[in-house]
């Protein structure tokens, strides 16, 4: 066979497998999963009943791509819903939005090491991560965090909305604060501009965002976003400029969802 045939039929090939995606699952989720997410979910729980039924679907189209496991720990239907929820209310006002660059998400019975997992001691600290190189498409939550998340709905912190953040700013290739996949570039620069004020004003002791948010941009991008969601409100009155911006990027406004 010519070597041009073979270059060509390889190629085909490796497009196939590309771009094949395997048949969504067919979910049907807990009788009870209506007052699961009622009881649990703050945000489900201020969508009109509208907003409620689409975020259900949204939910059950997650769960029917994503895979969520348990190591050394169960998986039980509340669980899949509180996962499912973190990866839904950041792209709520994207209806077409799925997860293509995830496949897995793994939970952990406590914290971990984010080299080793599961490492002993002071070392395991880590609540959550998106996976590089032999893990990538797989995130990592601690359990106990996930469910902390949605514990304290007056809150500022849930570390799923974080890892799945860190998802979306990944979508573009890097992890770097800037969301490309959902930003319009015209407003790049000024944002890149307002995370650099707050940061400065994190490090000043000026906010009262997460002093986690002045590692880095990806880190302040996740951080405000997981108090953009959990708690709207406050999140406005106190950084009016954060929050308009943040609207843009997800094109939503929680505050009045």
């Amino acid at each position: 066979m010519a070597p041009v045939i073979v270059l060509i039929l390889m190629s085909v090939v490796i497009v196939f497998f590309i771009f094949y995606k395997k048949p969504k699952k067919k979910i049907n989720l807990p009788v009870n999963y209506k007052e699961l997410l009622a009881g649990h979910v703050a945000y489900y729980r201020n969508l009109t009943d509208e907003n409620k039924t689409r975020f259900e679907e949204k939910i059950k189209d997650f769960l029917g791509y994503v895979l969520i496991d348990g190591i050394k720990t169960t998986v039980d239907d509340l669980d899949r819903l509180l996962v499912a929820s973190c990866a839904v209310i950041p792209v709520f006002g994207f209806p077409e939005w799925r997860y293509y660059n995830l496949h897995d998400v793994l939970l952990y019975p406590e914290t971990f090491n984010k080299d080793e997992f599961l490492a002993k001691g002071h070392e395991k600290n880590t609540l959550g991560m998106v996976g590089n190189g032999a893990m990538q498409r797989i995130m990592i939550l601690s359990k106990p965090a996930l469910h902390h998340g949605f514990d304290n709905p007056g809150g500022k912190e849930n570390t799923g909305i974080h890892e799945f953040v860190h998802l979306l700013d990944k979508e573009d290739g890097d992890v770097d604060g800037l969301p490309e996949a959902l930003l319009k570039r015209k407003y790049n620069a000024a944002w890149l501009s307002l995370i650099e004020k707050n940061i400065e004003a994190i490090l000043e002791g000026h906010s009262d965002i997460n002093s986690y948010g002045a590692t880095n941009k990806a880190e302040f991008f996740a951080v405000a976003s997981e108090y953009f969601f959990t708690n709207s409100h406050q999140f406005k009155e106190n950084h009016r400029e954060l929050y308009e911006f943040m609207t843009k990027i997800f094109n939503q406004d929680p505050a009045v969802n």
